[in-house]
């Protein structure tokens, strides 16, 4: 799917669109069976809301899973922003939450994510980010997001993005790129509006961390997000960085951004 097709069809006449208020949970995944039993019911347990997951092809049993935790399921060709254009084109909801399938969103989440979204000129939100593992290190890397996220207005993709539907459509959903399509998105949407960090946050696994070690994987982000910049194609930069993670026993999942 492309990213135009995120938002298929012509506009819809008032009383059949999407209800503005009601949110829609994509949850892009690849092999999650082993952490949806605590992302979904979490996700699903505000008002108004539904959760779509978009499967990129998984072997374990995820979509079954997914629906039978009360989850909308959607088939999409493997890729992180492919699959989320696919549940957006599926969602009903005027609200737009993009969350990995190993991240936990905080109690009472729908309240954060209406009252940003009303607020006068805001394009999009995100969650402060919290990693779910001990240790100094890990403290240090909640530390710098959030302050990147609020001074910069560049959350990732980890922290939960949300954004009204007609804005995403706008913008042409996610760009099909295989890495940093959360960076580069967020990025077109502070052209159109403030980006808001709430004050509650996501608990995120710290699987990643783990596996590649705390310096190891910040050094490898931020090598990436500035080849990105650079110019550097995404589909090299995409080689590259799967070729580290595979060096430290990556994490299962679609591929994710740093």
């Amino acid at each position: 799917m492309s990213a135009s097709q995120a938002c298929p069809g012509p506009p819809l006449p008032d009383a059949e669109r999407q209800d503005r208020e009601f949110i829609s949970v994509v949850v892009p995944a690849l092999d999650e069976a082993a952490v949806l039993p605590r992302t979904l019911p979490q996700a699903l347990s505000a008002g108004d809301v539904e959760v779509i997951l978009a499967d990129g092809g998984s072997t374990d049993g995820t979509p079954a899973l997914a629906r039978d935790l009360g989850a909308r399921v959607v088939q999409a060709p493997r890729g992180r922003a492919r699959q989320m254009n696919a549940g957006a084109a599926a969602a009903r909801g005027g609200i737009l939450l993009f969350l990995h399938a190993d991240t936990l969103l905080p109690p009472h989440y729908e309240q954060s994510v209406r009252e940003i979204l009303r607020e006068e000129g805001v394009a999009c939100g995100a969650f402060r980010l919290g990693i779910d593992g001990p240790g100094p290190g890990l403290r240090l890397v909640e530390r710098f997001a959030n302050l990147r996220s609020s001074l910069l207005g560049l959350p990732y993709g980890d922290q939960g993005i949300f954004v009204r539907r007609a804005l995403f459509c706008e913008c042409g959903g996610f760009s099909e790129i295989p890495i940093m399509e959360d960076f580069e998105f967020v990025r077109r949407l502070r052209r159109r509006g403030r980006i808001r960090l709430a004050q509650a946050g996501v608990r995120t696994s710290a699987r990643r961390w783990e596996a590649l070690g705390v310096l190891r994987t910040t050094l490898l982000n931020q090598q990436v997000v500035a080849g990105y910049l650079l110019g550097i194609q995404p589909e090299r930069l995409a080689r590259w960085y799967r070729g580290a993670e595979t060096r430290g026993c990556p994490a299962p999942g679609p591929h994710p951004g740093p």
